[in-house]
């Protein structure tokens, strides 16, 4: 059990991360995709590779980076508040079509993704990372430890679904996430965001302060929002996860509105080495709980393997 951190000392450490943090812009399968990379809080000294890690094997080896796969249509920034309390070397990115990653002239699919991304891996110099995702990113999550293999140590899906076997959450609030309305327009953010997200979400003003300033100041484009709603047409992940070898946690809110929790059910019930924890919350659970999370997950990370 990893004993309770000090306030000061996260604080401070998440607040040395931020500034140690760096921005790429990396060819990458022919995507130009953003790239951020932050060491862990505490890391000392002058980044001497391109990602900013320490540059030794076997710290790599024994604590790989975390790579975070984000939601539909959502930016880089958007990860800090969860980012913020983990305290481990991260890695995100803009996916093909948001923020400031280019748009691609055709949709791509969950797996171009996935191989744009593991290029842009090689690009930095990183041989082998955690992957966390959460909701489409969860697909993505899924894809990326499919065909990484061994390059992906353990996985994290939040608030996500197997392909080609969902559940879907009320058709309500699938309507909501058709467009990109939410990331162009504060006032209907302000609107739907208790019912699209769950109701935790207006017990937190603080986090959707941060929310709104991370998604107008890098809102999708609208041809890059549908990009990402039709790369999820051929992804059947249902059929491939029992091959899946990476011990793995599933994380499901338990009053997700567009997630229901069976979906973390099937994915547990899929993955050999998966365990499904149902925690409080709704979608954005990782920003509404992000020092519980941080937590947990850092604990199910850093864990001996079996």
């Amino acid at each position: 059990m990893t004993p309770p951190a000090d306030p000061a000392a996260t604080a401070a450490g998440a607040a040395a991360a931020a500034r140690d943090e760096r921005t790429l812009m990396v060819q990458a399968a022919g995507f130009r995709l953003r790239v951020s990379v932050r060491p862990a809080a505490g890391f000392g000294g002058v980044p001497q590779k391109a990602s900013g890690f320490p540059p030794t094997e076997a710290s790599a080896a024994a604590r790989p980076p975390l790579l975070l796969c984000n939601g539909i249509g959502a930016p880089i920034e958007m990860w800090q508040p969860f980012r913020d309390p983990l305290g481990r070397p991260t890695i995100a990115f803009d996916a093909p079509g948001v923020g400031e990653s280019s748009v691609p002239l055709i949709p791509p699919t969950m797996g171009g993704v996935a191989r744009a991304v593991l290029a842009a891996l090689d690009q930095i110099g990183v041989p082998r990372v955690d992957v966390l995702g959460v909701s489409w990113g969860g697909a993505l999550a899924q894809e990326l430890a499919h065909r990484g293999g061994d390059r992906v140590r353990r996985l994290v899906l939040c608030a996500t679904m197997a392909g080609g076997a969902p559940i879907p959450g009320d058709p309500r609030v699938l309507a909501i996430l058709a467009t990109p309305l939410r990331y162009w327009s504060p006032s209907y953010l302000d609107r739907v965001a208790p019912r699209l997200y769950g109701p935790d979400v207006v017990d937190d003003p603080e986090m959707m302060a941060h929310q709104r300033r991370a998604r107008f100041t890098r809102a999708p484009s609208s041809r890059g929002y549908v990009w990402q709603m039709l790369a999820l047409r051929r992804f059947a992940s249902v059929l491939w996860l029992h091959r899946l070898r990476q011990p793995t946690l599933v994380l499901a809110g338990d009053s997700d509105p567009i997630v229901p929790v069976v979906n973390g059910r099937i994915l547990a019930a899929r993955i050999p080495d998966a365990r499904l924890e149902v925690v409080p919350g709704g979608h954005l659970f990782l920003l509404t709980h992000a020092e519980a999370m941080a937590t947990r997950i850092n604990e199910f990370l850093d864990a001996p393997t079996p």
